[in-house]
């Protein structure tokens, strides 16, 4: 379902992402294959420097339809993006790119929490993100990540997926934090 970012991908990717319906929402656009390509290249160096975690969704074929990333890494904390292309809009392979890299990076990669910053016009990233049950709007729990985000103007909700929310969805785990609020 997901493997490491492979230039090999590039011309398939560049594809789907050039899509009037996949393009505007793409984090890092690319004008032509070529730019793609080492768009690609340097999102291979960015992983391997520590500063994002990328990787290619695929489908039941192991062809490639879309990216999954966290950017701006900062104190295990980082940014959900994700695009997959226009003919596998639907079709359930967004949420399941999304089980399989929450369990990557909380579980062998060592992140606390992932944040999804969303336009406030972005309706349908808006719906998905809703139909995730253990995300939580997080405009004033993460205050000063809100705050970044709309530094420019205050268009973005935030978001927020904690490992310990993630544990207790699925493995109705609790932190020894929340059983202290218990206690």
């Amino acid at each position: 379902m997901l493997k490491k970012r492979d230039l090999h991908d590039a011309p398939v990717l560049f594809d789907l992402m050039s899509h009037p319906d996949v393009f505007p929402y793409v984090r890092h656009k690319a004008a032509s294959s070529d730019e793609f390509y080492f768009l690609t290249k340097q999102t291979i160096e960015a992983e391997d420097r520590g500063e994002l975690i990328s990787r290619t969704i695929l489908d039941e074929w192991e062809q490639p339809i879309g990216t999954i990333n966290l950017f701006d890494i900062n104190e295990n904390k980082g940014f959900l993006a994700t695009w997959i292309g226009q003919p596998y809009f639907g079709k359930g392979y967004n949420q399941t790119a999304k089980e399989a890299f929450f369990e990557e990076l909380f579980f062998q990669l060592g992140i606390e929490a992932i944040f999804m910053k969303i336009r406030r016009t972005n309706l349908r990233s808006m719906k998905a993100a809703l139909k995730i049950p253990y995300i939580s709007e997080a405009n004033e729990t993460f205050p000063d990540v809100y705050e970044w985000i709309n530094q420019q103007s205050d268009v973005y909700d935030l978001f927020a997926i904690t490992k310990e929310q993630y544990l207790f969805h699925y493995y109705g785990e609790q932190t020894e934090s929340e059983e202290a609020l218990e206690a």
